[in-house]
């Protein structure tokens, strides 16, 4: 590499160095490895409840999509006759009902997910791992980040007995 003659030329220069960079972490990222991971998912406690919560369905990651079709049901302009309907059926039960399944949800998840890895890992930090894992449950599985590295259904980790 060779010292630039002209500012044009160095930025061009820190442009292709920052686009290389850039490059390598999105690869990094894509492969899954957690040097490249902001600091707040790097970690074994960390990967196994990312694993822990990709490996199940949950009712929580619904409920983005269901908020949108309840949103997008309100402004559809339906007869007088029917719409009393709707949006009792909508607003009045489906909406509670769903916010209190994503609310026990997330407890249950937070207590699950930091109890099991509390066996796994005696020594490591739990701090906050409750809440990340019931913050992950709410997203939308092709829209979390980092990538679910584990298919639903599939197991989240060996355990330390099975390693051996």
């Amino acid at each position: 590499m060779t010292a630039p003659k002209t500012r044009k030329e160095a930025y061009r220069q820190l442009r292709e160095r920052q686009a290389s960079q850039r490059a390598r972490v999105q690869e990094g990222l894509a492969r899954g490895d957690e040097r490249y991971y902001q600091p707040r998912d790097r970690g074994p406690v960390r990967k196994f409840a990312r694993d822990w919560v990709d490996s199940r369905r949950i009712v929580s990651q619904y409920f983005l999509p269901f908020s949108l079709v309840i949103l997008i049901l309100t402004w559809v302009p339906f007869p007088v006759a029917m719409r009393q309907y709707i949006y009792f059926g909508v607003i009045t039960v489906a909406w509670p009902v769903m916010m209190v399944s994503v609310l026990i949800t997330a407890i249950w998840v937070g207590w699950r997910v930091k109890k099991v890895a509390l066996e796994k890992f005696p020594g490591e930090n739990m701090k906050g791992i409750g809440f990340y894992a019931a913050m992950r449950a709410m997203q939308i599985r092709r829209l979390r980040f980092p990538k679910p590295m584990v298919k639903v259904g599939g197991a989240p980790m060996p355990t330390p007995s099975s390693r051996r």
